[in-house]
């Protein structure tokens, strides 16, 4: 049997961001149904759905109008119910175009008469064909297919199950209110995970700086009722960025490092955001697949900031106009966290599963500033949680050599943006790391 880490095991790297956490004490509010909503077939790791409905068609809250037989794929449902007003095609953050269909609310939001609560689940291809119905994709902005991850493939001993409730990303506290507002639900998932994957270990991450959600989750956690057997701790982590990254939350609450081209799999662990495992003890409970999502809108061009919870495909300016409107003119809006967000045109773009935040900056915080010569300082090796060397790879990137930044191991980047925080030059590294990924993409298919 493994033993419970009294403290978290120490990790490379990481930077001391501020936290401006400016909406983790304010209980979500839920956004009235919305007149349209843009559903893209691409809101996932993987392969893009195809649309299942046609124009003129009536779609009620959860039927499928996405899916596709790929095995790295997850269905998409409606979140509203209505008419399909059109099909068409729409240009993602990432700059690749997919379908999407577009959907004319009728404000009923009426349930798909078909939808029932599944069968009880006993087997762990039971488990991962629920989370594939259920359209679960990793909820904390990876977006990986939940139903690829709980399909541990034989020979892989799963002996502990983590759970990211780090949310180390500045401005971002969505994760933080499911523990709050949720969290019986929360370990009513974990429970049924533990069970169906014979998981003998469980420990929930949460960093220092939430000791309400760590209170909280201790008191359900060791709720008198349950077995004394249960194994189910809250681990408290440093707060530090970037903790709640997949790899460094397996080192820092197991010790075992995840070796580059591994996944936490190889070395014993699962890894679940509080908010996949939630949504799927409410699938287990209702039959309801993911057609809402809660999310952070935050920033100083943001009136009244705050959590809500969209239905899925929502226009980004109708979340923000129900938080009150822009209070100043919007220089910079962010699908995603200040960290490793995704800048974004328009808010025209829906709201995806895997959005967690929309944060939004006036003139004075979305300033760039000039960028100086490297002085060899290291702070950005210091600070890469792995281990890599940024500005060698910026270098290899410039000169476009593909050869060197094998050697150095770019793949193995995640793009945390810690070199880059940590970086006095204010030398754009990560925009230069992802060129060079680029670089190695293209040699490869070649």
């Amino acid at each position: 049997m493994q033993e419970f880490p009294k403290h978290p095991f120490r990790t490379h790297g990481g930077a001391p961001v501020p936290h401006h956490k400016n909406t983790w004490n304010a209980p979500s509010a839920v956004l009235p149904p919305p007149e349209r909503v843009i559903i893209p077939m691409q809101q996932h790791i993987g392969a893009p759905c195809k649309p299942t409905v046609k124009k003129g068609d009536h779609v009620y809250v959860g039927q499928v109008v996405g899916d596709n037989d790929a095995f790295v794929c997850a269905p998409i449902h409606a979140s509203v119910s209505g008419t399909v007003n059109s099909i068409t095609k729409v240009l993602l953050t990432g700059g690749q175009m997919t379908e999407a269909v577009i959907i004319d609310s009728d404000g009923q939001m009426e349930p798909d008469p078909s939808i029932a609560p599944p069968p009880p689940i006993k087997s762990k291809k039971e488990l991962a064909d629920a989370a594939r119905k259920a359209g679960l994709v990793g909820l904390g902005g990876a977006g990986f297919p939940a139903h690829v991850k709980l399909n541990v493939p034989d020979g892989k001993n799963i002996d502990t199950l983590i759970i990211n409730v780090a949310e180390c990303e500045p401005y971002v506290t969505s994760d933080h209110r499911e523990a709050l507002e949720n969290g019986k639900n929360v370990l009513d998932g974990i429970y049924k995970v533990k069970e169906i994957l014979d998981v003998h270990r469980v420990l929930i991450a949460v960093e220092d700086n939430k000791p309400d959600v760590i209170q909280k989750l201790t008191e359900i956690a060791d709720d008198p009722q349950k077995d004394p057997k249960d194994e189910v701790r809250v681990l408290a982590l440093k707060s530090r960025y970037p903790q709640g990254a997949e790899k460094v939350l397996v080192q820092a609450c197991t010790g075992r490092k995840v070796a580059p081209g591994q996944l936490p799999a190889d070395v014993g662990c699962l890894v679940m955001n509080i908010a996949s495992v939630s949504f799927l003890a409410s699938f287990m409970r209702t039959g309801m697949p993911l057609t809402l999502k809660r999310v952070t809108i935050d920033g100083s061009a943001i009136k009244n900031p705050q959590n809500v919870i969209v239905p899925i495909g929502t226009p980004i300016k109708d979340v923000v106009e129900f938080c009150g409107g822009y209070k100043s003119e919007p220089r910079k809006i962010l699908m995603g966290g200040p960290m490793m967000g995704i800048a974004i045109t328009s808010d025209e773009l829906p709201i995806l599963k895997q959005n967690n935040a929309i944060l939004a900056f006036d003139a004075r915080e979305a300033q760039q500033y000039e960028t100086t010569a490297c002085i060899r300082c290291g702070r950005c090796v210091a600070a890469c949680p792995m281990e890599l060397m940024p500005t060698k790879l910026e270098k290899a990137t410039e000169k476009k050599d593909v050869e060197a930044l094998q050697e150095l191991d770019i793949m193995t980047c995640m793009e945390c943006g810690c070199c880059a925080f940590s970086c006095p030059a204010g030398r754009r590294l990560v925009q230069a790391i992802r060129l060079g990924k680029s670089y190695v993409r293209k040699a490869g298919k070649k």
